[in-house]
């Protein structure tokens, strides 16, 4: 039983983190994926795609008494493969069609044939986020003043 748990939650902790890249990947790479599949698998939707408001909360220092930030937009959307896998979507920004192929990679990626396509997806959007992370701490240190070794100038 706790071997079937394992694998249980190891599915749905790969399931979490391709949702999270498939919520940050580009239009253009969720675009250039899908029309890389022959044949298209039967898609139907379930709900959306819709664009809408969520409240996005802070914490006063970091861990206080919770307040509201503002208002955020976000595009869901729901789909249903032919074979019955649901997919889901959810990204920030108004990008309905955005949302759908992430909802529609979701599905693909619970079905085995298109593993490979989802995982050289996901591979590439992580990539990408990786570089661009590098190449933000890169300029970010380049701005990095250390005061320690500066002279202080007392006489």
């Amino acid at each position: 039983m706790d071997a079937i748990k394992q694998n249980i939650g190891a599915a749905a902790d790969g399931r979490k983190r391709a949702m999270g890249l498939l919520a940050r990947a580009s239009a253009v790479e969720l675009q250039t994926a899908w029309q890389a599949i022959e044949p298209k698998p039967e898609v139907h939707p379930v709900r959306g795609p819709e664009s809408g408001l969520v409240m996005v909360r802070g914490r006063i220092g970091g861990g206080g008494d919770p307040f509201n930030l503002g208002e955020a937009t976000v595009s869901r959307a729901t789909v249903r493969l032919g074979s019955g896998e649901i997919g889901h979507g959810q990204l920030l920004g108004n990008d309905r069609e955005k949302a759908r192929l992430a909802a529609i990679f979701d599905a693909l990626h619970q079905r085995s044939e298109y593993s490979q396509v989802v995982g050289q997806l996901i591979d590439a959007v992580e990539s990408r986020i990786d570089a661009e992370d590098r190449r933000q701490a890169e300029e970010t240190a380049a701005t990095r003043v250390d005061f320690f070794t500066m002279v202080r100038g007392d006489n």
